[in-house]
């Protein structure tokens, strides 16, 4: 989700002040969840996914990285 939001955000031209004016959370909360450091709740996805005009399925959606590709292939050796 983290990656995705700030994908997100970044594409909506928006600040992580700005979002969390929007989503009623402080900006210093959207950075935790941007970093992956806390885990959004169902209710807190949703508002997110409203104030950015996504389906909250785009916000948890996984994205295909090479990183995450070699990292899945390195544990197979």
């Amino acid at each position: 989700m983290a990656i995705n939001l700030r994908r997100l955000r970044h594409a909506n031209e928006m600040t992580q002040e700005e979002l969390a004016e929007r989503v009623g959370l402080s900006a210093r909360y959207i950075g935790s969840i941007e970093r992956a450091a806390v885990s959004a709740s169902v209710t807190v996805l949703g508002r997110i996914a409203a104030a950015l005009g996504v389906d909250p399925a785009e916000l948890i959606r996984a994205q295909a990285s090479g990183s995450s590709r070699k990292s899945a292939k390195e544990g197979t050796r």
